[in-house]
């Protein structure tokens, strides 16, 4: 379980020319696209009233290098009083808060997809605010899903379990695996995989308490961390999300996508010999084992 990168040191900041060596002037009311998963993390792109060009092509505004993203993918337009973006034929498609689009007049918190990449787009008076905040989001929260991310698991993790072992308390963990994920994105296509991510973590952080913590700790593993519980309540816990997302009809651009999952659950070791890396391995044997007894299941 090793920590993920600090985002800091994907933190780009980069302003828009309008010309070489020349600063564009930003509107009032300016506005930016973040990027919050995918390819350079935290990267900021300023925006204003000139065309922005977005894809793979050395010449486009905003590079993005991945091969899901077209050479000229999307282009961003300003029309007097807001910004639109504009789907350049690309291969994969321009999505904006998971439909396809051909064009859309962007409102601030969308999120626009480009390939594998997802932007947020934000605008406002305070964008330097919202920038930072954004940023310290990140650092804690998952860009794609939402919930929280693998770096700010396993620091909580590593607490809960001192605190379990210190005050005698049961602390109990979950691991969970989307059933045959590579399927849907071999079928429906990466942007359709996301988009079922989102879902999926959606319905299932529904289920929880204020006192569980909800992570995404893989491509798509996530864990739910329940302080206080004993095994038997986490595993209710895991039938109720595992039936949830079972009888959920995941949509995305219009078409619907049946998604089951799988979970591990183990309780920490009573004894207080068992070390949080231990505990992790337990529940994840026991989610192979979900997988192997057939999927859609806990195990």
């Amino acid at each position: 379980m090793a920590a993920d990168h600090d985002i800091h040191e994907t933190t780009v900041e980069v302003t828009v020319s309008r010309e070489a060596n020349t600063i564009r002037r930003v509107l009032p009311g300016q506005a930016f696209l973040v990027v919050i998963a995918g390819t350079r993390l935290g990267y900021r792109t300023l925006l204003s009233e000139q065309p922005l060009e977005i894809g793979r092509g050395s010449a486009c505004g905003l590079v993005l290098d991945v091969d899901s993203v077209s050479r000229q993918h999307a282009r961003i337009e300003w029309l007097d009083s807001s910004h639109r973006v504009v789907d350049l034929g690309s291969t994969n498609g321009t999505y904006v808060n998971e439909l396809r689009v051909s064009e859309h007049v962007l409102q601030d918190a969308d999120r626009l997809q480009i390939g594998k990449v997802l932007l947020k787009y934000i605008g406002g008076n305070n964008i330097e605010g919202a920038y930072h905040e954004e940023i310290q989001r990140l650092m804690r929260f998952d860009g794609l899903t939402g919930v929280h991310n693998k770096s700010h698991f396993e620091e909580t993790f590593k607490n809960a379990h001192w605190a379990s072992r210190a005050q005698s308390q049961p602390l109990s963990l979950i691991l969970i695996d989307l059933d045959r994920f590579k399927g849907i994105n071999d079928t429906h296509g990466h942007t359709a995989g996301d988009a079922v991510l989102r879902q999926v973590a959606y319905v299932v952080a529904a289920q929880m308490s204020q006192n569980e913590l909800f992570a995404r700790v893989g491509g798509e593993e996530f864990a739910v961390l329940c302080p206080g519980s004993p095994y038997a309540a986490a595993q209710a816990l895991a039938e109720r999300m595992r039936s949830v997302v079972a009888q959920t009809q995941c949509t995305f651009d219009n078409v619907l996508i049946p998604v089951t999952i799988s979970l591990g659950v183990a309780e920490r070791d009573p004894s207080g010999s068992e070390s949080a890396e231990a505990l992790f391995e337990r529940a994840d044997t026991r989610l192979y084992a979900a997988k192997a007894a057939g999927r859609n299941c806990v195990r």
